[in-house]
């Protein structure tokens, strides 16, 4: 078995990547505080054809050097726009017919594996700041929880592999 190059893997260019068709899902950064947690978030948005990353309150835009070293290149395939207020973003996204999911551990959480995704339905994901997670008043604002479930020791996972964890699943589960 031999390793492919990269030339061999087909990619699209960033003008194709616009132009493709997006998977129905905008992504929410609720106050990240770390730079590579966000150019990773951007490299796995680009991964999947994901329409949008909104970033809120403290996260940091680009162009940062710190996240175009983790985001290789996806802060400029991936729209993204920045709102102060994750609250007042997630009226705007109700009202354009998004159902948003807060990703966090909370009471009446539906666990990722158990989630049906409706290829029918447009979804909003939101991650929360790496301590504090997402903000009550979002999961208050949300049309639901979704957990990733977890059987070790630790209570939670980095924000980047949450949004891989989740984004790919919702991808899999929409292009099965």
């Amino acid at each position: 078995m031999r390793k492919l190059r990269n030339e061999e893997l087909k990619r699209l260019d960033v003008e194709g990547f616009k132009q493709a068709e997006k998977t129905p899902l905008v992504v929410v950064l609720d106050n990240i505080r770390s730079l590579n947690n966000i150019g990773s978030v951007f490299r796995t948005a680009d991964a999947f054809l994901v329409e949008k990353i909104y970033l809120c309150g403290i996260t940091a835009t680009p162009p940062h050097k710190d996240i175009r070293k983790t985001a290789l290149g996806a802060t400029e395939s991936v729209a993204w726009e920045y709102k102060k207020e994750t609250v007042g973003l997630i009226d705007e996204l109700k009202s354009e017919g998004y159902r948003v999911l807060s990703v966090e551990q909370a009471e009446k959480a539906e666990f990722l594996n158990a989630f049906k995704v409706d290829a029918s339905e447009k979804y909003a994901l939101i991650f929360g700041n790496e301590v504090k997670g997402v903000s009550q008043d979002a999961v208050d604002m949300s049309d639901g929880v979704i957990e990733i479930p977890q059987y070790g020791t630790k209570h939670s996972l980095n924000i980047s592999v949450s949004a891989g964890i989740v984004i790919w699943d919702f991808w899999s589960k929409l292009n099965p």
